[in-house]
């Protein structure tokens, strides 16, 4: 990890250099997870033609190179450059709860650059523990806590999230889940039609609002322009729950992504094998989120 952490003390503009360089490599050379992509953006846009697809596509590889080398850069960034590259545009939605003593449930998703998302609100004022699937190689996982925790943020892995909301349960804070992912047990999953597929969410985002009691955001992210990205707060629900149907949570958080992807398709994560598990494989499907 000495060279990622040598690569970090460059200036975004020559990283971005190097991201250009590993566009082209990705793209053209090694072809990165190339007929996912291509399947994944086909049957998720059945209405477009081919130069679309493939213009999508090469906006995605531009997106997730230029995440890599930002990631990189986040430990040696300045809190106060950090905040004029990544603005939240309604802080205040976020801060009448967390004032009020209120611990909230922020759901984002591989949109945009998803790793300055906590970083970012903390450089404002907001706490914020990231919650998030632990890596199999020791070493990236152990560089990637650094990362994380760079700015403050309290790196959270999904397994020991239960330990973190007593430990912290003084602290009113967000909970930042990207909430995009595959579930590690399909057959305990929520499925939802999403972008045309019959899809897998996890339920434990809903379950936590639930037996907390916390008000749940959607956290939009949008690129305005290279390496410069707003964010917004956006509502989804709030308790008491009692009269909100099973699922509704989850099923408003799918709306609102669904949106943000249709409107900025080359921002989202399209390499990620979000489809690689379906209905039929198990006996048992439909988590029961009570």
């Amino acid at each position: 990890m000495f060279f990622l952490r040598l690569l970090s003390r460059l200036p975004l503009p020559a990283l971005y250099g190097l991201a250009n360089f590993l566009y082209f490599i990705l793209l053209h050379v090694v072809r990165y997870r190339r007929a996912v992509v291509i399947e994944n953006l086909q049957r998720s846009f059945p209405e477009k033609s081919t130069a679309e697809i493939n213009q999508i596509a090469r906006g995605f590889y531009r997106n997730l190179t230029d995440i890599l080398v930002e990631t990189v850069k986040m430990p040696t960034l300045s809190s106060d450059e950090l905040q004029r590259r990544f603005r939240y545009t309604n802080p205040e939605q976020a801060f009448a709860f967390l004032n009020a003593g209120q611990t909230i449930i922020c759901s984002g998703s591989h949109q945009g650059n998803w790793e300055w998302v906590p970083s970012a609100a903390v450089s404002i004022g907001i706490p914020v523990d990231s919650v998030y699937k632990p890596l199999t190689n020791e070493t990236m996982e152990h560089y990637m806590q650094e990362v994380r925790a760079s700015h403050g943020a309290v790196p959270t892995p999904m397994n020991l999230l239960p330990r973190q909301l007593v430990a912290r349960k003084d602290v009113p804070r967000v909970i930042a889940l990207v909430a995009d992912q595959v579930p590690d047990v399909p057959e305990q999953a929520h499925w939802m039609d999403f972008l045309h597929r019959d899809t897998p969410f996890y339920p434990g985002t809903e379950r936590l609002a639930r037996s907390r009691n916390f008000p749940v955001f959607y956290v939009e992210v949008v690129r305005v322009r290279r390496g410069h990205y707003e964010a917004r707060f956006d509502l989804i629900a709030k308790p008491p729950y009692n009269d909100l149907p099973q699922g509704a949570i989850l099923e408003r958080y799918r709306d609102k992504l669904e949106e943000t992807i249709r409107r900025h398709p080359s921002d989202w994560l399209w390499s990620h094998k979000r489809w690689k598990h379906w209905r039929e494989k198990y006996a048992k499907v439909g988590a029961k989120l009570e």
